[in-house]
């Protein structure tokens, strides 16, 4: 296997190189099982966790976040939870109708396996219809 370095222009990298790269991001020394190539799937969902993290962290750009989460939900392979974030972020868009009612569907979702958790989903989307009052 070759290994590279994406953020350094696809530089070669040596396994001693790949092996700090590692341990100084995550403290933990390079493992085999880390060298298992990803799925292209798991590589584009990984990359719109990325844009969603970069929008997160600026709020005036729930446009993309919204549109990251939108194509994550497409995949045939996502979190559950997803479908709450983008409830969220439909709120904080102002298109709170929308939101709650999604908001109220994850719940129905959540009902069997976490009830608590489900209603305080729904307690979320009533104080959200609140706001329209």
């Amino acid at each position: 296997p070759v290994l590279v370095d994406p953020f350094a222009g696809g530089a070669p990298l040596t396994g001693e190189d790949a092996d700090l790269l590692v341990t100084g991001a995550t403290g933990a020394h390079l493992e085999p099982s880390m060298l298992t190539p990803a799925r292209p799937l798991e590589i584009v969902l990984r990359i719109l966790n990325n844009i969603r993290a970069w929008a997160t962290a600026r709020p005036e750009r729930t446009d993309v976040a919204l549109w990251a989460v939108d194509l994550s939900l497409l995949l045939p392979s996502h979190p559950a939870r997803l479908r709450y974030e983008r409830a969220q972020l439909l709120v904080q868009r102002g298109e709170v109708q929308r939101g709650a009612a999604e908001m109220e569907e994850y719940a129905e979702v959540l009902d069997t396996i976490e009830p608590t958790t489900a209603e305080t989903i729904r307690h979320q989307a009533q104080a959200a219809r609140a706001l329209l009052n």
